[in-house]
């Protein structure tokens, strides 16, 4: 049997904090799964010293991105889908206050972040968000082990092994898939949608009843993230002094309709004006709101990246506030279906991850994931899905990583309301397109996306060494 790698919707669509999934929610993760190992090695009791040391992309922007921050809610054992993000600093002062750290909320030892944080500025091979932690031991030994944060929380050790566990999950998935190609082949020849394709993969993971609830813990968190940032006033964290957006275009746009819950707001949003003009304000509004909270440490769903966090939801509220009011969960979780599958094949054949690809690999990515999307929402062919996806992401191709100061906030929150905005049109045209026209296979825009990430100076991958990161000073803001 050819070994495809597997990936749920739930691995493309993950709860997670801001503001950046490889730099924030990948350490995160990384160095929970560090304690677990340590544990199962019965090495967990005997650690005296800890050292973190980070290589690369997440030594140039871990600063911006907070990689620090999350490298020590890791180590403490804090669950990023789960802790309140309030009380993050009160967390962060205590370690930076005494000294000391709780490893696993378990075992208290010395630990002073300015000096154990090491940022080294030189790429491992393997990709260039590595991370390695090290451990002395009461024995006298010392132990280690290096992690790579790889795109929208993913992270991997070096040697990419497969656990037994996960290679029977993939002898059970009745529709293996590596390319749009293979996914298009599956639908034709069962006669099925692409959202029914997936939903009969996650059905060999979980039970029906497990993937809705998980589908719907993922659509209360956007539409939160959405919620929050329109009603959230100032200015954002990091020294830029960026301006939230969001609030001052949701007020004029809402003009004095009330409401008191999300659910209340979806239906006085769709009272409101819809011409032309009013929509393209919605839909940016949306996507602000979402990268505005991913940028203030707030939580928010990785799709596929934090970074472009909010153009999925931004579509997602589209189709629900304008094209249909009739809308609800089932057209979520078709929605979610189909963008996580997209999602997939970008991560198999190319990347999402903006230090290996740029920010085509987030925005562009994500762009794809909601343009096919929504093209099946609004009725159209498996066909007319990938030529959707196709468009969208080949009008990203190139697209760079250059964050002012190392921040998710310029010009990444304005690119997530360009991206949704992207998909919607590529949509449309797709709606359009007679299958039979396309000249652009998906399958050949991912291969184009890939090699366009290999030949991409090493400056405009997400290092704030070159683009916007060098050409706007700090003193401009």
């Amino acid at each position: 049997m050819r070994k495809i790698e597997s990936i749920s919707v739930f691995d493309m669509l993950k709860i997670g904090v801001g503001p950046s999934s490889s730099h924030t929610l990948g350490p995160w993760r990384a160095a929970l799964r560090w304690i677990d190992k340590l544990k199962a090695k019965n090495k967990f009791d005997s650690i005296t010293d800890i050292t973190v040391e980070l290589y690369g992309s997440l030594s140039l922007t871990g600063k911006g991105h907070a990689t620090d921050i999350a490298v020590l809610l890791g180590l403490e054992g804090l669950d990023p889908q789960r802790f309140p993000i309030e009380d993050i600093p009160k967390v962060i002062e205590r370690i930076e206050t005494t000294k000391k750290i709780q490893l696993n909320s378990e075992t208290e030892i010395d630990f002073d972040s300015k000096s154990a944080i090491v940022f080294n500025k030189k790429f491992k091979e393997f990709h260039p968000n590595g991370i390695t932690f090290r451990a002395k031991l009461n024995t006298g030994k010392r132990t280690s082990e290096t992690y790579y944060s790889i795109g929208g929380g993913f992270v991997v050790q070096e040697e990419r092994l497969r656990s037994k566990a996960k290679q029977e999950k993939l002898k059970e998935f009745p529709f293996p898939v590596q390319s749009g190609k293979e996914l298009l082949a599956f639908c034709n020849t069962e006669n099925l949608k692409i959202s029914e394709v997936v939903m009969a993969n996650e059905q060999s993971l979980a039970s029906e009843e497990e993937i809705d609830f998980k589908l719907k813990q993922i659509w209360e968190v956007m539409l939160d993230s959405m919620y929050t940032g329109c009603h959230t006033e100032g200015t954002l964290p990091g020294g830029l002094n960026v301006r939230r957006r969001a609030f001052d275009t949701h007020k004029t746009l809402m003009g004095g309709r009330q409401y008191t819950t999300p659910e209340e707001w979806i239906t006085a949003i769709r009272s409101t004006e819809v011409k032309f003009r009013q929509i393209l304000k919605w839909v940016s509004c949306f996507a602000l709101a979402v990268n505005e909270v991913n940028a203030s440490l707030g939580r928010v769903v990785t799709a596929p990246t934090n970074g472009s966090a909010g153009v999925i939801p931004a579509v997602m509220m589209y189709y629900m506030v304008i094209e249909n009011h009739d809308a609800n969960f089932n057209d979520v979780k078709q929605f979610m279906l189909v963008a996580g599958e997209i999602g997939s094949l970008f991560k198999k054949g190319a990347t999402i991850s903006a230090a290996m690809g740029g920010c085509q690999a987030e925005i562009g990515v994500s762009s794809a994931m909601a343009a096919g999307a929504l093209t099946e929402l609004m009725g159209g062919t498996p066909e007319q899905v990938l030529i959707a996806s196709e468009i969208a992401m080949e009008h990203h191709l190139g697209l760079t990583c250059d964050p002012i100061g190392g921040l998710v906030q310029i010009p990444c929150i304005e690119r997530n309301a360009m991206g949704a905005i992207k998909a919607i049109n590529a949509c449309e045209m797709a709606l359009d397109t007679d299958s039979r026209n396309a000249k652009v296979p998906l399958d050949k825009v991912i291969e184009t996306m890939w090699q366009t990430a290999k030949d991409m100076n090493s400056k405009y991958k997400e290092t704030s060494e070159g683009g916007l990161a060098v050409n706007v000073a700090l003193s401009d803001c």
